[in-house]
């Protein structure tokens, strides 16, 4: 089971203001800020996702946040775009993982795979 995970960032500030944007239609805010290093979101009151301040950035992370439905997939791919977020996959049906497979995929300002995923039925396609 996991319990969270940490990612190493270039510019903390600047994934803050990324993530503080990408992440907000998932429902998961920042929630804690440990100096000008690291930074955890989640939903209240636990953090399960970090960043932190690298001096060699740690590219190729995938990681991907459940959301409730296709229509949340849709808002976060706008919100990380509008956040300086690079297309790495719009918002649509990924049969090859599974019928409902609902994803869209961003990159942050360090390469790292972010994504948003519905498997649920329904919604547009």
């Amino acid at each position: 089971m996991l319990d969270h995970v940490t990612i190493g960032v270039s510019d903390v500030e600047r994934s803050k203001a990324f993530y503080d944007k990408a992440l907000l239609p998932l429902g998961i805010e920042r929630l804690y800020a440990e100096g000008a290093i690291f930074a955890g979101y989640g939903i209240r009151p636990k953090a399960f996702f970090w960043i932190g301040q690298r001096n060699l950035p740690q590219t190729s992370a995938h990681i991907a946040f459940t959301a409730q439905d296709r229509a949340t997939v849709d808002q976060f791919y706008e919100a990380a775009l509008a956040a300086g977020g690079l297309d790495n996959g719009p918002p649509g049906i990924r049969p090859h993982y599974h019928p409902n497979y609902y994803g869209a995929f961003i990159l942050d300002p360090d390469g790292h795979n972010i994504e948003a995923v519905c498997h649920s039925t329904g919604g547009p396609t």
